[in-house]
């Protein structure tokens, strides 16, 4: 009669086998036979293996046995065990220990490394700290190679105190050991202590190989050590451990979290060998501060030389097409993730969300969520800040009803996502509930973002006073972003009095930054105060304050062209700037400030018009917010060319389309 799914189920199992290796490690004659549970005896282990498809070598070799009484016979199965990767495991491996000691058959030091490994991958804490107590029983705690073993299954299921109470009463400790407990330490989250653990093994004048190293420099990356991290690249030199392909990514990885990418690059070019994980850690390492086209660029000539990306590369990948605003790329990565069967939810089903809902296509976003079977608070969160994003307020607040219904919950995040979207659809009175009710009812404690939105939904609304009241009593000190964002209100309600008094904080904040300036010179134009507009703009030449050069990305069949204003890089510059001579042209009305005639969104939208089917959306990117100038241009081309234009700038969504936007004028 075959094992039935009927029967106990495992994890019952487990723990009834749990119960019974106790009883027999508790019984001092372990060489007399003890009975056997009846689903044990009579050829009934080939059965119980018969639950782990991936054991078929294991159950062959005992179904070919007709007694196995030795010691070899079982150490051979238990070593074929650990090699499996079957979720059984654990069962099926005590089940076979159990009936090896119920034969009288005594393990030695060769049996326990083997179940170690099967407890260790299947993090089996519990069932390792009875294999544990059997090991002290039999004496074999003096074995070097049975308490490294076990000092892993500690390490892997987080028990670091554990692991360093074995390594501090062991005296034959080896590098094993050693490289052990770095690692244990690394994994557990204390990088500084995995270092200490080094620098003593060195001073006992032991000789570290590749993985040691490896280890302590994913250490460094973590303390963004580069001193250490340059002292054991010199000894990966010195000792030639170059061609360890875990030591290289480890030293990319150390350089890229250090802050020095290039000499990352460089390493990575040099590497003799290269596997999936070297180009994840530079493709990563690009993406962690900003160089999302280098990491794009990566991606092609990963592509090129034939290696399959994984989960994280993929990941990293969408997030670059999201900040870049790559929006046929990230179709081309979806599309992959679909046509080889990968799984759409969690990190990568996230990351699909964030970037269609950041390269203009919510709808799609909310299409891709929808699919989701598994959803979490982190993908509730991506679609709620897609909505908000897009001023689309109402959508994301009935999404987080949705969220609470079902029973996830909301995190810090997520309430920004809300509160954005409060202030979008102009709910005050429901907004100020919400970050009221944030710690009450949810246990999130409101930070500086949370008060940020709150400012600019009451500026939004024209509540100028209530907002600077609400600045004043906020526990925390205000920062640069929410008195700017109460300043941009001044202008939007011509307030500018209390502008210029809002300015003065900026300026004490940011002296050197030019975002109190450009805000209070557009409020003076805004106001017909063009006189004091050009006195601020004079303060900061005076100052030497520099303008952050503004940068707008457009995507034309796959390629991400970048544009800054004045620029004439472009190989068709001549035809770009043509077009926007037929923009100043057809709509001189609406021209009003020259310097603008060339701000870089206008020489992206140019270059859009050019290049692309009449009748097809043109997506721009842009790292700052759009003046009121190009956001009127902005709005007739739309217009006049028969285009929806899609502008994501640093605070929000516009879709212009047909002369109109949809941010209603407040941006």
């Amino acid at each position: 009669m075959a094992f039935s799914p009927s029967s106990s189920s495992p994890s019952t199992q487990h723990l009834h086998f749990l119960h019974q290796l106790t009883s027999i490690i508790s019984t001092d004659e372990l060489k007399q036979p003890l009975p056997l549970p009846s689903f044990l005896k009579s050829n009934s282990l080939p059965r119980i293996l018969s639950i782990s498809a991936n054991l078929a070598d294991a159950q062959s070799f005992l179904a070919g046995v007709d007694n196995p009484t030795s010691l070899l016979t079982y150490s051979t199965v238990l070593r074929s065990l650990c090699r499996s990767s079957d979720k059984n495991l654990v069962v099926t491996s005590m089940v076979v220990y159990k009936e090896m000691l119920g034969k009288g058959i005594r393990p030695d030091n060769f049996t326990f490394p083997s179940l170690l490994k099967v407890f260790a991958n299947s993090r089996a804490l519990r069932a390792g700290e009875v294999l544990h107590s059997h090991i002290l029983k039999l004496g074999l705690d003096a074995d070097v190679y049975v308490i490294n073993n076990l000092m892993s299954l500690y390490a892997v299921c987080g028990e670091i105190g554990s692991t360093k109470k074995l390594f501090d009463r062991f005296p034959e400790r080896d590098l094993v050991s050693w490289t052990t407990l770095i690692t244990g330490y690394k994994k557990a989250g204390f990088p500084k202590e995995a270092v200490q653990v080094f620098v003593q093994m060195m001073n006992e004048n032991l000789r570290a190989d590749g993985m040691t190293i490896a280890a302590v420099l994913s250490a460094c990356a973590e303390l963004g050590d580069l001193q250490l991290g340059r002292s054991l690249h010199k000894y990966v030199d010195v000792h030639k451990l170059d061609s360890d392909v875990f030591v290289g990514n480890a030293l990319v990885d150390m350089y890229s979290k250090c802050g020095h990418i290039d000499s990352a690059y460089k390493l990575f070019g040099k590497m003799p060998v290269r596997n999936i994980v070297s180009w994840n850690s530079m493709i990563l390492g690009f993406v962690e501060i900003g160089e999302f086209s280098r990491a794009l660029q990566l991606f092609r000539q990963m592509q090129c030389e034939g290696v399959q990306p994984d989960g994280f590369t993929l990941t990293g990948v969408l997030n670059s097409c999201a900040s870049l605003g790559a929006l046929d790329l990230g179709r081309w990565v979806h599309a992959y993730i679909s046509r080889n069967g990968i799984r759409g939810d969690g990190i990568i089903g996230n990351a699909l969300v964030n970037m269609y809902a950041k390269c203009g296509r919510i709808d799609q976003a909310r299409k891709v969520f929808d699919e989701m079977s598994h959803k979490d608070v982190y993908t509730y969160t991506s679609m709620i800040l897609g909505f908000a994003m897009h001023g689309r307020g109402e959508d994301a607040l009935e999404l987080f009803a949705d969220m609470l219904r079902i029973g996830v919950k909301p995190n810090e995040v997520t309430f920004v996502g809300v509160l954005a979207a409060c202030s979008h659809a102009g709910l005050v009175d429901v907004g100020l509930r919400f970050f009221e009710n944030m710690s009450i009812e949810y246990g999130v404690t409101p930070q500086i973002e949370h008060y940020g939105c709150v400012v600019d939904m009451l500026g939004r609304a024209g509540l100028l006073e209530e907002a600077q009241e609400f600045i004043l009593s906020m526990p925390v000190e205000p920062d640069a972003f929410i008195w700017g964002s109460l300043l941009g209100a001044c202008k939007n309600y011509s307030e500018v009095a209390l502008g210029e008094t809002i300015m003065k904080q900026l300026v004490e904040l940011e002296p050197d930054k030019e975002g109190a300036y450009v805000l209070m010179s557009n409020l003076y134009a805004s106001s017909n105060r063009h006189d004091d507009g050009y006195r601020i703009r004079k303060t900061m030449r005076m100052n030497k304050v520099r303008k952050t050069p503004g940068c707008s990305l457009i995507e034309v069949e796959g390629i991400v062209h970048e544009f800054r204003k004045g620029d004439k890089s472009h190989p068709q510059a001549k035809q770009i700037y043509a077009m926007v001579d037929e923009f100043a042209d057809r709509l001189k009305m609406l021209l009003s400030d020259k310097e603008c005639h060339h701000h870089s969104e206008r020489l992206a939208i140019a270059f859009g018009l050019i290049s692309t089917k009449p009748n097809m959306p043109l997506r721009i990117t842009k790292n700052l917010r759009i003046c009121d100038d190009c956001h009127n241009v902005i709005k007739s081309i739309s217009e006049l060319y028969d285009r929806e234009i899609v502008v994501r700038d640093r605070y929000r969504f516009h879709h212009f389309k047909d002369g109109l936007c949809s941010c209603n004028e407040f941006w």
